[in-house]
């Protein structure tokens, strides 16, 4: 049994109200990160912390067997629930969700207030707000269509954002 328990409050081997054992020498020097010394440095170290968590928060990702897909706009979307209920819901889109099985268009809902998910086969009817656009057919593709556009315009303006830093940087003398 592994001495140290880190998804516990307690470790397995001790009660309440003991101290845990210390980790093992070797345990302790299996540190997966390598030490500041041998750790070089990378592009992104010298982007400032908050914009690395805005480039973060805008670039597609995986949650488990979901791959996410960033998304902004605002829609009215017509959808019907699990009990077959119609209602029509304005939303302001963060992302689009491909998983298993189904896809989820994810955002503030504006009517009832705060994030939901919506499954793109139950949206029957979807209006984009910027647009007026109207579809009743072919939403998953006007959505993958966007979303794609909007990651190479993101993809453009970081290489444009790139390209001004290498010019505002001093140059060194070789």
């Amino acid at each position: 049994m592994n001495p140290m328990n880190y998804h516990a409050f307690f470790s397995p081997d001790t009660a309440p109200g003991e101290a845990a054992p210390e980790p093992s020498v070797a345990s302790r020097d299996a540190s997966p990160r390598p030490a500041a010394a041998e750790r070089r440095e990378t592009a992104e170290d010298r982007i400032p912390v908050e914009h690395r968590e805005v480039e973060r928060q805008e670039i597609e990702r995986r949650e488990g067997a979901w791959r996410v897909l960033p998304l902004e706009g605002t829609f009215e979307i017509v959808y019907e629930d699990g009990q077959g209920a119609w209602s029509a819901r304005r939303l302001q889109a963060r992302e689009l969700k491909l998983g298993p099985g189904r896809t989820l268009l994810g955002g503030i809902d504006r009517g009832r207030g705060g994030y939901r998910g919506f499954r793109v086969d139950r949206i029957r009817r979807l209006t984009d707000g910027a647009t007026g656009q109207r579809l009743e057919a072919g939403i998953l593709d006007l959505l993958l269509a966007r979303a794609e556009a909007q990651r190479r315009e993101r993809a453009a303006q970081a290489r444009r954002a790139a390209r001004s830093r290498r010019r505002a940087a001093p140059r060194h003398a070789a």
